[in-house]
This record gives structure tokens, sequence and C-alpha cells, in this order.
């Protein structure tokens, strides 16, 4: 559709970025908090830096909510580290972890900044895989709800946007990326019943939320990769539709409708796989209402269709963030991923594509009828200063402008939006290149070869640099939507 008119944006939007704790806190061994598995993970990635400085956020929070402040943020979605606030298997709750975020969380307030706070970002602490043996137990669903509730007790006062999991479909297609299989010896099947049992901890912390937070909200976090069929072949279309169930519409139909589709009960009878519900189950997914959608959305896909006969490819992402590192999958009699020659890419191969944000919007308020915020969205770069000393990002702002104008046009288009959160505020460790992929609207003076080096902290300059980005967008914020900062 097109509009005689730019965008409007509703006068209660809420502008802001996300981060998360394991990404940008660092501190890992302070303030009482014990390892994590996320923590281990990242250790792997070398030459990259691991998560134990990160950003040091945990140090320079106040520094970074004045910054939000200076931008104009009206929201600011960030994540609780589990073992930071629950340190060990004894379940007593750590005074100098609930110090942190209470301060953190007044802070943003105090500044008219409202907190959007995901509870289950990656970080499951090392005494519960230690106990349980990971993801594979439904032991760790009563430790959720334990730590749910500890986390609506304390802050559930100020803060009244929560989010559940974050991107429970990717950590299941991408189980060994994230070290979600720990524990697993059949991925193929072992997959599903992790998947039933992150279903049943959403379901207790939905519950809890509602019973427990007066006025609170709260929804899952899908990552969303809008999925195009290569060409107008009936089959590509059915492999598109196939790769976006097997993706991510598998986990919204079960958050929205509180039980398993057709779809995927029909696969696992086809696979012989056991996802192992008990009685009781299913019950407990239906009590679960979600308020809301949160959207990570940073990309699409393209599909094309792939033969029972064809030979499997796995998905290999790009690491290292030069053109080209990316394998796109083949799973036989499923679905192919392939090239879009529409679209750019970034250097880690990621499709710039503003338009796929309008239609996981438009997608979603069709299929659920949802109100929906953005809470990751971004652009991945290498960056350095320049000679001048600052940060001269113009693709990201170029990124930014179209995916938000796209945002416009979907709230335009009909679709209900709360807020714009985009990844990152400042520069953070990235899931799998340390600090080498830089997302923040900030730059934070440090790199992996430094981190790696450094014998300590003190060593490490960690300076905020508002990036070139951050007076575009706090212009745009200023303005609720209407200074594109454009020349024409």
């Amino acid at each position: 559709m097109h509009y005689r008119h730019e965008p409007r944006f509703p006068d209660n939007f809420m502008w802001g970025a996300s981060s998360a704790a394991w990404q940008v806190e660092g501190a890992t061994a302070k303030g009482g908090r014990t390892p994590a598995i996320i923590d281990l993970n990242s250790k792997k990635k070398k030459p990259f830096a691991d998560n134990s400085i990160a950003s040091d956020h945990y140090h320079h929070y106040k520094e970074d909510v004045a910054l939000m402040a200076e931008c104009g943020f009206s929201s600011y979605r960030f994540s609780l580290s589990w073992s930071r606030i629950i340190p060990n298997a004894d379940r007593k709750v750590n005074p100098e972890g609930l110090d942190f975020y209470n301060n953190l969380i007044d802070e943003l307030v105090k500044n008219n900044i409202a907190p959007i706070v995901t509870l289950y970002h990656y970080d499951m602490p090392c005494w519960l895989e230690e106990k349980y043996g990971g993801w594979l137990n439904r032991g760790v669903i009563e430790e959720f709800e334990y730590y749910s509730k500890v986390c609506f007790e304390h802050f559930g006062d100020r803060v009244k946007y929560w989010l559940s999991i974050n991107e429970q479909n990717m950590q299941i297609v991408y189980g060994d990326w994230l070290g979600v299989s720990k524990g697993c010896d059949n991925w193929f099947e072992q997959k599903w019943q992790i998947n039933h049992i992150m279903n049943l901890c959403h379901a207790k912390a939905v519950i809890a939320c509602h019973e427990m937070v007066e006025g609170g909200k709260i929804g899952p976090v899908p990552g969303m990769v809008p999925i195009y069929p290569e060409t107008c072949r009936p089959l590509d279309q059915i492999a598109a539709m196939n790769a976006e169930e097997f993706t991510e519409k598998i986990w919204n139909d079960t958050y929205v409708f509180g039980k398993y589709s057709n779809f995927v009960k029909n696969y696992w009878k086809n696979n012989n796989i056991d996802p192992k519900i008990m009685e009781g189950d299913e019950e407990l997914m239906a009590q679960a209402k979600i308020d809301f959608f949160a959207v990570n959305c940073y990309r699409s896909n393209t599909a094309k269709d792939a033969p029972l006969d064809a030979e499997p490819r796995e998905y290999l992402l790009n690491k290292d963030g030069k053109k080209g590192g990316l394998q796109f999958p083949v799973n036989p009699g499923e679905f192919a991923l392939t090239a879009n020659p529409y679209v750019e890419t970034t250097d880690w191969d990621w499709e710039i594509d503003p338009g796929s944000l309008r239609y996981t919007l438009r997608y979603m308020w069709d299929h659920y009828q949802l109100p929906m915020m953005i809470t990751e969205n971004g652009f991945g770069m290498h960056e350095s200063l320049g000679e001048d000393g600052k940060i001269h990002d113009q693709a990201r702002i170029d990124f930014l402008r179209d995916n938000i104008y796209q945002v416009g046009l979907a709230i335009e288009d009909g679709c209900e939006v709360w807020g714009y959160n985009p990844w990152s505020f400042t520069d953070l460790l990235s899931t799998g290149n340390g600090m080498a992929k830089r997302y923040g609207l900030v730059y934070v003076d440090v790199t992996d070869e430094q981190i790696n080096q450094a014998q300590d902290i003190s060593e490490l300059s960690l300076k905020r640099i508002r990036k070139d980005s951050f007076y575009w967008y706090s212009k745009l914020i200023k303005s609720n939507g209407k200074d594109w900062g454009r020349d024409d």
C-alpha cells in the first residue's frame, strides 16, 4: 500500500535500544555472580574475547543510562543474569545481584525510561546444568519458575513489560552453536524434548507474571527471519512455508494458542519423535495467555524446493565477517535456503532488507492480532575510531532509517506496534564475534585484542563515544519519527 504522507508513530511510541546481560555487563565474577553456560561457550570463540569484560556495563550503568536519556530514550530492553540473582543451587537470592538490577531500574525510571526486561537470554547458570544436566531435564522447569517469581517479586513494582525467553526458536534451530544441546546424544529428537521443557518454563513465567505483577504484561521473543520463495514455482512457495514453519511459526503458534499445531504433531509422528509431553503439560500451556510479541528481526532469507534425493547441507554461519563465509542449508524433503539476488548483504552475509521488517509485522499481525514491539534490529559492522576520534557510521544510519520507516509503514497498514528497540545501545559482545562485530549507537573503546592482552581491567579505556548514528537517532526520537535527517 502506498501512502500520501510520511509514516506516523503513536504519541506514546517507545523509542529505545536493547542489550543482553551476558553480552554487555562483564564483571562475570563480581558481585556474587557465578558462571553461566554461555560464559563457557564464549570462551570457545577465539581469537575473539570472552564475556568476562564485554562493555563493562556493570560498572558503567549510570553513564550508559545518562547517555540513553540524552538520546531521548523512553524504553530500554535488557536481560537479567540468572546466576547473578541466584548464584548457587541452594536457591539463596544474592543481595548484590538484586542491588545491581534495582539500581539500574531505578536509574532508568528516574530518567523516564521504561525498563523492558528479559528473564532468560541464553545464560543458564552452570550450577543448574551441573545439578540437572542442562535443558533436557524437567527439573529446570521448577527452577525457572522460582527464578521468575524472585524477579517479579523484587522488580515488578517498577517493571511492567516482561519477556520470557529470548529466541527460543533459534536456541532449538542452532542448539550446538548456542550450547543448548549439552547432554544430548540424539539432537534430532531431543531438541523437541528441550523445546517442550522451554515451553513449560515460558508458561510458568507468563502465569506467575499475571499473578504477581500489577498491570504487568509479558510476551515471548521470537527471532524472526521472513522467508521468501526463490521463484513463483509452487514447490518453492511450499518450501518457503516449510522453512518458516521449522524456524519460527511452530513456536509462535504454540505461544498464542497454547498447544502444538497439527503441522508439528504430524512431523513428530512421521519421524517417530517423542517430545515427552506429560499429563497436565498441555493444560498448563493453555493457561499461559501472552499479552504481546517482542520481535527480533534483522534480515530475510530465500527458500527453494529441496527434493528428497537432494544432498543434505549444514547451515554454516559466517563467523569472521569476511563476505562469502556463509553456507546455506539444504534439508531434503523440506527446503533449501539460497541467496537473494535482489538485496545487498553485510560483511557477515546477512541480507540488508528493510522491507523484511514490515513483512514480519504484517505477517505476525495477520496471524495473531497481538500487539508487538521491536526488541532487536540492527546493523553489525567492523568499526574503529577515525583520525578525528569519531565514528562516522553512515551505513548504520541508512539501515536504521530504512528499517524504522518500514515499521512506520506497518503501523499505517494497521499493525499495533508499541516500540522500537534496536540492537544495540552501546557496542557489546557479539554472540560469535566478540567486540569485532559492532552494533552500537555508542562506541565502546576496546578491542578483542586489548581485552585478551590486558592483565587488569584498569588497563582498558572502555570510553563511551557517541557515533553519528547516536545523534541521528536522537533527532528522530525527539521528533517522534518525523525528522528523518535526509538531505532532501
